[in-house]
């Protein structure tokens, strides 16, 4: 290739180099303008309403860091960040656990398979809204049908959402069955994809159905775990819309999540300058949990042996 020399014109081939990158960014130059807006835009106004002390009406003054450090010393969001947690963990591992057995069961051939796998993916389909008025009749607890059933077997009947120390719990109970299917479908692909070849030689070594989902089956799905484990960490993080339909953040603010003490700081108490506070916070939170179930997944990918 020729080296273009100085004060002479550039070679052909890089100046269609050139024009090629140009419409390239000219092609991209409108979603990086709708990124900017819609994206980085805001987190940047939130960081900055985070400066100040900012009421809904009235001066506006910056404060620097004083929301965080008035954040750090806050029993109420301490509180909140711990019933945030605690949900979050109850509310992956269980539909996990149950979302890998229902796959387990659904992978086999039996009669009705498909209609009763249609039947059991049904909750996935519904909004999280007319989810929580139906559970919100369903934990009632004299015209609820829950406290009905454990009349039958002879169980007194039970506060759920209307007692402090069975709230959360009974909030994680509608995450089950509402996402348990999602676990399952999820599962089920990593199930489906499975070889066959290890399965066939270990029925002729003599191995047990225990043997074989204990060395076969749970190290090559496990991936397809991770990636449910995954989406369900970071939708129960920013679990909302149940949880304030349902419960408010009640009784009192026994299940008062970090969301729903953003909310009300930001639209009922009107301190928007703490409430984005309260988001930047979050953020970190919910970037670092996010980060160690990405790693986790990372390392539980298959490796081809080298």
């Amino acid at each position: 290739m020729e080296a273009s020399l100085p004060g002479t014109a550039a070679p052909p081939a890089r100046t269609a180099a050139y024009g090629r990158r140009g419409r390239y960014l000219l092609f991209a130059a409108p979603a990086l303008v709708v990124t900017v807006a819609v994206i980085l835009f805001p987190w940047l106004f939130t960081l900055y309403m985070s400066l100040h002390d900012w009421p809904l009406v009235g001066e506006r003054s910056f404060v620097g860091l004083e929301n965080y450090w008035k954040l750090a010393g806050d029993s109420r969001f301490l509180e909140a960040a711990w019933h945030t947690l605690y949900f979050t963990a109850l509310a992956v591992i269980l539909p996990v656990i149950f979302g890998i057995l229902a796959a387990v069961v659904f992978h086999r051939e039996f009669p009705l398979r498909g209609f009763l796998s249609t039947v059991f993916m049904m909750p996935m389909m519904a909004t999280p809204v007319a989810i929580a008025l139906v559970w919100t009749m369903v934990f009632h607890p004299q015209l609820g049908v829950l406290n009905y059933l454990l009349s039958l077997v002879g169980l007194p009947p039970q506060l759920w959402v209307f007692a402090p120390g069975t709230v959360i719990p009974s909030l994680v109970l509608v995450e089950v069955w509402q996402w348990t299917p999602l676990v399952m479908l999820i599962v089920l692909g990593g199930l489906a994809s499975l070889p066959t070849e290890p399965y066939e030689a270990a029925v002729i070594d003599g191995a047990s159905a225990w043997q074989m989902f204990r060395h076969i089956t749970w190290p090559l799905v496990l991936p397809f775990v991770m990636v449910a484990v995954v989406l369900r960490g970071i939708d129960a993080l920013k679990a909302f819309d149940t949880i304030f339909v349902i419960t408010q953040g009640g009784p009192g603010t026994a299940s008062e999540t970090i969301n729903i003490y953003l909310y009300l700081q930001a639209f009922a108490f009107y301190n928007i300058g703490y409430a984005s506070a309260v988001v930047v916070v979050f953020f970190v939170i919910i970037a670092v949990l996010s980060l160690v179930l990405l790693w986790a997944r990372q390392r539980t990918q298959w490796t081809t042996a080298t």
